[in-house]
Order: structure tokens, then sequence, then C-alpha cells
């Protein structure tokens, strides 16, 4: 043992490192020595984000409202169902048509006008579904304190039933049902 040197000796030569192994390297990065890393932006060069204001706090909390959500779903759905409207009544045959005279071909003032309440109608119907829907979902939501697409199936089913029943109960179940199914099929596409 008194014959043996010392791995460095200073100014001798270094010995020659083991060669690095891949299954070693492979146990470290992705097998069970692998340790996980906490994920902190700030710690990545990231930019630190300043703390919110009151003022920021306050429309945050605004904008989360389920008041607000209907609104803002009452008024995209007028402005769709608007645009729906006149678009079907464009490509409708019958707009402007006179039962009594069926020869007549129809004003442009005359088109305009079933064009207008037709995108009048489809415009309210579009904001009363899209309000109910919503608020609805948001209400849901907040009771059952979990987002998923639960949420929108009982809302589907609860807007679908509200606008069916007014013409009966069998009504009210097929529109629950309809609703319900249709709201998990847009809800399973966008997730």
């Amino acid at each position: 043992m008194a014959g043996a040197q010392p791995p460095s000796a200073p100014g001798g030569p270094e010995p020659p490192q083991p060669p690095l192994q891949y299954s070693l390297l492979l146990q470290h990065l992705v097998g069970e020595q692998r340790r996980p890393r906490a994920w902190d932006p700030a710690a990545l060069g990231g930019i630190p984000s300043p703390p919110k204001s009151e003022e920021q706090k306050m429309v945050e909390r605004a904008m989360e409202s389920c008041a607000f959500k209907a609104v803002l779903s009452c008024v995209g759905g007028f402005v769709l169902g608007g645009a729906f409207g006149i678009f079907t009544a464009g490509i409708d045959t019958n707009v402007g048509f006179d039962p009594k005279d069926p020869y007549r071909t129809p004003t442009a003032k005359e088109v305009l006008k079933d064009m207008g309440q037709r995108g009048i109608s489809y415009a309210k119907n579009f904001a009363i579904v899209g309000a109910m829907f919503s608020c609805t979902e948001c209400l849901v939501e907040s009771y059952r304190g979990k987002s998923d697409w639960k949420n929108s199936v009982i809302s589907g089913c609860i807007t679908g039933g509200a606008i069916g029943f007014r013409a009966g109960l069998k009504a009210g179940v097929i529109g629950c049902g309809g609703f319900a199914a249709f709201s998990a099929a847009i809800d399973y596409y966008l997730r």
C-alpha cells in the first residue's frame, strides 16, 4: 500500500476518466434516480410579474362573475343570431314573396325588410339561449366547485328543457336530452 500513488498528484498526469455509460445516464434522466424540478419561471430567466393591484383584482372578479358571462353570451348570441338570420333570409327563395300575387317580383326594399325581420328574430332567440346556457353553466360550476364536462351537460339539459317545456312535457324532455347531448359533443370536441 505504501507504493500506491494518490489518484492525482500535483503536477502529475491525471488518471483517465471511466467511460460514461448510457444506461447510467438514462437512469438519471428518465429512470428511478431522476429528481423532479420545481417549475419556477423566475429560475429559468423569466420576468417576474408584479403583484396585482386592487383595481386589477376587482376587474378580474367582475369579468369572472356569472352576470358578466351571461351578458357577454347574450350579446354574442344576438350578433351571431342576427348574422345567421340575415344569411338564411338571403338564401331563402320565399323572402319578399306575396302569396296573393305569386308572379310579382319583390322589390329590394321588401327583401331587405324581410331580411331585417328574420335577423332580429334569430338574434333575439340566440341571445336568450346564449344567456340561459351561460348563466346556468356558471351557476352549476359555482355550485359543484369543479370545471368539467358535466357542467355543460347539466346546463344544456336545463336550457333545452326550459325551452322545450313551453311546448309540453315531452318536448321538454326531448329538449333536455338534445341540448345535453349537443353540449357534451361540443365540450368533448373543444377539450
